[in-house]
């Protein structure tokens, strides 16, 4: 029960706050993550996960983060989203790392053509007085590729060995 709220409940939430943090303020909050590696950990030890999967949670989480902090280096992405594509990773593991990161970059290319489109637009003057709002239109602004992660691991979250391992406990 514990580890099906975590997969159907908790991972989920964190995800669409994420987006939504990162769709009004361009910023990941670090708690959200934090809920991320420590909802990991409960998962990991109510399913009674063995070692060697949980060895394999850890690699994927390792080389998201390597992988997100050299795209922030870069100036590619922020650091929240950088941290955000590291815990993910961690959820799912190497056996799902390469097909989030793949599903995740295509709807960040999505999103980054979608932005640019927008920020083409007028905005009509009722919505110009939101402030965030102005802040996506912004042509100088960043992309806010915490929805691109989101959408990512939504998309494959029901595909993923944690899905199944979260809903058969």
């Amino acid at each position: 029960m514990i580890q099906e709220f975590l997969v159907l409940a908790l991972v989920p939430a964190v995800l669409v706050a994420a987006a939504g943090w990162d769709l009004a303020s361009f910023t990941i909050p670090n708690f959200l993550q934090i809920l991320l590696i420590g909802g990991f950990a409960v998962f990991a030890f109510v399913s009674g996960m063995d070692l060697s999967t949980i060895g394999g949670h850890l690699a994927a989480g390792g080389i998201g983060f390597l992988l997100g902090f050299t795209l922030f280096a870069f100036g590619l992405v922020g650091g929240g989203d950088a941290k955000l594509f590291a815990c993910v990773a961690l959820w799912f593991g190497v056996r799902d790392f390469a097909s989030y990161a793949l599903i995740a970059s295509v709807f960040g290319g999505a999103l980054t053509l979608a932005m640019l489109a927008f920020r083409q637009l007028p905005l009509p003057a009722p919505l110009g007085r939101q402030s965030w709002l102005m802040r996506l239109h912004d042509r100088e602004a960043g992309i806010p590729y915490g929805v691109a992660l989101s959408a990512g691991a939504f998309a494959i979250l029901p595909y993923t060995d944690v899905f199944r391992a979260g809903v058969a406990g």
